[in-house]
């Protein structure tokens, strides 16, 4: 089977003719998220489906992709990095793509309306509570990032305030004046980052104002989100992409379902109705917390969650002559490691459901477990991040 040497996938292009029309986006020269913002839609879904075709099609059979009905400002998740421009004044934004300079974006047009409101607020208000923001360079400075999470069913939102140590002058008069401008916010945290790092959050955490969390809706069942918890940030499409999932597990309410990487427990607590038991597998811990307590407001008793790396989950499992009749799995970009995979195919389930981000390693995880004995039923791309070029794919395998 073939494989490919590159990690992500290759920028779309688009012919164009004559003089290059302004774009609707005023940062996107300078920004590098939305990459195909003044691309037609048709353009778009043509160039993700020969995308996944060209990377797994060669293994069975690829549906038409799923497309967003009203793309735009979908977005349930706003990171703004704070810092200083080349001048030395405060600026908010987004880093330059491949770079360390932050692109001052105002407003993204993929991105939830109010929560690009409530950074600019916060930004506006640096000055009057003399917050320095972080110089990379030197390691001074206070505020190092503000992140907003909305939730689309119940309108609840999460602030959290990445700071250079747990000193936070003036907190509480700070907090009270940002809730008197937006007093639609429900929860306020405070995440403590001191280390050299370009990740975003730091591993410490303190809660400022409110439970320290929100909550949504997806497939019927309501989901508990915590600051650093993953969780898909096109609620809409997500839906989609979880039924389509599930669907492919074909459940029948006998079988025994592992979901890995799985964060806080969503695809497995909406498949826990059709399954007679399901294991969730998930390292963080905070989301494994998350998962617990999401299996329990939705009253379900047939689902249980390990704090655990999944493959070595699926590994100890395999030696100790365990089983699984479905296997959900959705591993970050990088994909499934080589261990997983072996782990995975010693375990031997009757199905696999693979959901990716990334067709490219999608490819090459695909390779081995087809070359194993395991055959592509069918893929189907799901459009999670419209006006990028990223494209979601859900893949059904069998044993032959």
């Amino acid at each position: 089977m073939k494989k490919s040497t590159t990690t992500t996938p290759k920028r779309f292009r688009s012919p164009e003719t004559g003089r290059k029309p302004a774009s609707r986006c005023k940062f996107s020269g300078r920004c590098g998220g939305c990459t195909m913002i003044d691309t037609p839609m048709e353009e778009q879904i043509r160039a993700k489906q020969l995308l996944v075709e060209e990377c797994i099609g060669e293994f069975g059979p690829v549906e038409p992709v799923i497309r967003m009905k009203n793309p735009g400002r979908y977005r349930n998740k706003v990171t703004s990095i704070f810092g200083l421009d080349r001048k030395g004044r405060p600026v908010c934004g987004v880093y330059r793509q491949h770079s360390h300079e932050i692109v001052p974006v105002t407003d993204c047009l993929i991105e939830n309306k109010r929560a690009g409101v409530i950074v600019q607020t916060i930004y506006s208000m640096l000055a009057s509570f003399k917050i320095r923001v972080y110089d990379e360079k030197t390691g001074f400075g206070l505020l190092r990032a503000v992140q907003v999470r909305t939730a689309r069913t119940t309108g609840q939102i999460m602030v959290t305030i990445v700071t250079n140590g747990p000193a936070f002058p003036s907190r509480n008069h700070f907090v009270q004046a940002l809730l008197l401008k937006h007093p639609e916010i429900t929860t306020i945290v405070q995440n403590i980052n001191s280390r050299a790092t370009t990740m975003v959050l730091g591993t410490t955490e303190k809660i400022i104002y409110g439970p320290g969390y929100i909550e949504d809706e997806l497939c019927g069942k309501r989901f508990r989100i915590s600051s650093r918890a993953f969780y898909q940030v096109n609620s809409l499409q997500t839906e989609k992409l979880y039924r389509i999932a599930i669907d492919c597990a074909g459940l029948s309410g006998r079988e025994r379902v592992i979901d890995t990487y799985c964060g806080i427990g969503t695809i497995g607590i909406c498949a826990a109705d059709r399954a007679a038991e399901v294991i969730g597998v998930e390292l963080n811990p905070e989301a494994v917390r998350d998962a617990v307590i999401n299996a329990s407001r939705n009253g379900l008793q047939n689902v249980r969650f390990y704090n655990d790396d999944s493959g070595s989950f699926i590994e100890d499992l395999a030696g100790e002559n365990g089983t699984a009749d479905v296997v959900f799995m959705d591993p970050p970009r990088s994909g499934a490691s080589d261990a997983f995979l072996q782990s995975l195919l010693v375990l031997s389930p009757e199905k696999i459901v693979y959901v990716s981000c990334n067709p490219v390693t999608l490819g090459e995880n695909l390779a081995v477990l087809v070359d194993a004995g395991y055959r592509m039923k069918k893929a189907v791309p799901v459009d999670m991040f419209p006006f990028t070029e990223g494209i979601e794919t859900v893949v059904l395998l069998s044993k032959r």
